[in-house]
């Protein structure tokens, strides 16, 4: 199994299908806020039990989730190979992502807090970015790649990058303790809403000219979700500085705050 970067970001086309209804528990009673689908649920059990009703149901309610899974998280090919189908399964019989879909489904067998906490998170950037769409959130099981996966609209948790600090797989691949201290349940509303903001005001261009220009950006976004969190969350020398200029600025909007190049002085 390939290990890639510790976090990615994908910005993808929005693909539109048709509906073809069969709610997991979760769907049925969640509460209200966010739209969150558990498309982890569905795509396990194809994974698990090669269960053609629920491969049916992962190219019907789920287009673009699939497509997304497939083409750019586990890289297999255009979904619509003849034989991608096969090729997914197989990808997954891998033991240690048999492992991980199972520990997956026992950590996150209830998401109705993820999603309240999500909902709240969500409303709180709404307030401070109003011309801002609320995206819909769905979960998938990746095989240790991307953590936040974001289109246009839509968002996806990899919730295989969010089993805890001590989990045996992410020891058995090497990822440091700093990384692993983020691979935690605590990380997912940060890590969406830094994703979600990153999709909407985009690193600059990377050259070798623009290397502080690029950490001063992240440290704005990072800044951002720590308001919207009501703690730090993200720690560093910019957000610092950037919390000081915004206490005494507080006539900026987010929205400006977010296309600043520099602190003015």
């Amino acid at each position: 199994m390939r290990k890639l970067c510790f976090i990615t970001l994908i910005v993808l086309l929005t693909l539109t299908g048709c509906q073809w209804q069969m709610r997991t528990s979760d769907e049925q009673h969640q509460p209200e806020g966010v739209v969150f689908d558990r498309f982890d649920q569905v795509e396990s059990v194809y994974l698990t039990m090669a269960d053609y009703s629920a491969l049916h149901q992962m190219r019907t309610d789920y287009p673009l989730q699939t497509r997304t899974l497939i083409e750019n998280v586990l890289q297999l090919g255009p979904v619509d190979d003849p034989n991608i189908n096969n090729r997914l399964l197989l990808f997954f019989q891998d033991s240690t992502l048999q492992t991980i879909i199972a520990d997956v489904a026992q950590q996150y067998a209830n998401t109705d807090g993820l999603q309240r906490d999500l909902t709240k998170a969500f409303s709180r950037l709404s307030d401070m970015l109003p011309d801002m769409q609320v995206p819909h959130i769905y979960t998938q099981v990746g095989s240790l790649d991307q953590s936040i996966v974001v289109s246009d609209s839509l968002l996806g948790i990899s919730l295989d990058k969010y089993l805890g600090a001590d989990y045996p797989a992410y020891l058995h691949y090497g990822y440091s303790e700093q990384q692993r201290m983020m691979m935690t349940r605590d990380y997912i509303v940060p890590d969406c809403l830094g994703f979600y903001l990153l999709s909407l005001y985009p690193m600059p261009e990377e050259t070798d000219t623009v290397t502080a220009m690029r950490h001063f950006h992240m440290s704005k976004i990072q800044c951002v979700v720590n308001q919207v969190m009501g703690r730090h969350v993200f720690s560093n020398d910019n957000i610092a500085q950037l919390d000081k200029f915004l206490a005494e600025h507080p006539h900026y909007s987010t929205d400006l705050f977010l296309r600043l190049d520099s602190i003015p002085h």
